[in-house]
C-alpha cells in the first residue's frame, strides 16, 4: 500500500512514529511487507497514513511472534483466515514456551548436577557411602559408575540400586568395599588382591540372588562393551583395582553367572 497524500514524512519520522528502527523499515521492505512510497520532487521517499498504518500492522504482528514471511499473507487474508492463523501461532508459540520452559528447568537443576543425573534413589546411595566413611573421591567415581550405568545400561541400573542398597548393610560388604579402595594404591601383582577377590566374590556369592543380570541386557550384541565402559571405568588409574575387578569377575562365571567379557 502506498500513501497517496501529499507531502508525507521521512523513513525516520516514519520509523520512530511506529516505534522501530530505519533498518527494520527497510527489511519490512526487502521482504515485501511494505511498498516502498514514491520520491517526491526532491527525490526523497515520502510516507503517507497509509503506508505508516501498514508499517504499524506490519510491527505489531512481528512483535507478537509472528513469523515474517506469514506477515504479508495474514495482513491480506480475510477476518476468518485472519483469526485462524493467529490460533495457528499462537499455538506455535504456546507449544515453544513450554519447550522453552523446560529447558529452562534443567538449567536450574544444573545447578545440583547429581539431581539431573540420577534418581532420588540413587543419590542416597551415594550418601550412605559418605556417612559409611568413604571418601570423597571414592564417593565420586561411584556417581560416575552410576550416571554411566544409568545411560549405557537402564536394566543393569534398575536392579543395581536394591542391590546396592542391600549390600550397604552388610558390614563384611562394607569392610571388603573398603579394602579395595585401599587395595588401589597396591602394585598390580601383589598377592593380597588374589586374597581380596576371593573374599569379595564371596561375600557376593552368598547372596546370589541379587547377582542376577538382566537378560535383556546380556542379549544386546554390544553388552560386552556397554558393561566394560561401567564396571572399569576409572581403572585406568588403578592398575591394581582392574586385576581385582578381573578376578572376581572371573569367580562369579565359574559360579555359572553371566558376566560380559570386556
Amino acid at each position: 500500500m502506498t500513501g497517496k497524500t501529499t507531502g508525507g514524512i521521512t523513513i525516520g519520522q516514519a520509523a520512530a512514529f511506529a516505534g522501530v528502527t530505519v533498518k527494520t523499515v527497510r527489511h519490512y521492505h526487502r521482504h515485501g511487507l511494505i511498498d516502498e512510497p514514491r520520491r517526491d520532487s526532491s527525490g526523497y521517499r515520502r510516507y503517507g497514513s497509509a503506508d505508516l498504518l501498514r508499517l504499524i500492522q506490519v510491527r505489531t504482528l512481528a512483535a507478537a511472534g509472528v513469523p515474517l514471511a506469514e506477515v504479508g499473507p495474514l495482513l491480506d487474508a480475510d477476518t476468518e483466515q485472519f483469526a485462524a492463523g493467529l490460533d495457528d501461532v499462537e499455538q506455535r508459540l504456546t507449544d515453544r514456551i513450554a519447550e522453552l520452559t523446560a529447558r529452562r528447568d534443567t538449567l536450574r537443576q544444573l545447578t545440583d548436577g547429581d539431581r539431573l543425573l540420577l534418581p532420588g534413589r540413587a543419590l542416597a546411595i551415594l550418601d550412605r557411602f559418605a556417612d559409611l566413611g568413604f571418601d570423597p573421591e571414592y564417593t565420586a567415581g561411584q556417581r560416575e559408575a552410576l550416571v554411566l550405568a544409568r545411560a549405557l545400561a537402564p536394566e543393569v541400573f534398575d536392579s543395581l540400586l536394591p542391590q546396592l542398597e542391600h549390600r550397604l548393610d552388610d558390614p563384611e560388604y562394607v569392610e571388603l568395599t573398603k579394602r579395595c579402595r585401599e587395595a588401589e594404591a597396591w602394585p598390580a601383582d601383589d598377592p593380597r588382591i588374589e586374597e581380596l577377590a576371593s573374599a569379595l566374590a564371596d561375600n557376593l556369592l552368598a547372596n546370589r540372588e541379587l547377582l542376577a543380570m538382566s537378560p535383556d541386557f546380556l542379549a544386546q550384541p554390544d553388552a560386552a562393551a556397554r558393561y566394560g565402559l561401567i564396571n572399569s571405568h576409572r581403572e585406568d588409574e588403578w592398575p591394581a583395582s582392574a586385576r581385582l575387578t578381573a578376578l572376581v569377575e572371573e569367580r562369579l562365571r565359574a559360579a555359572g553367572f553371566g558376566i560380559p567379557h570386556r
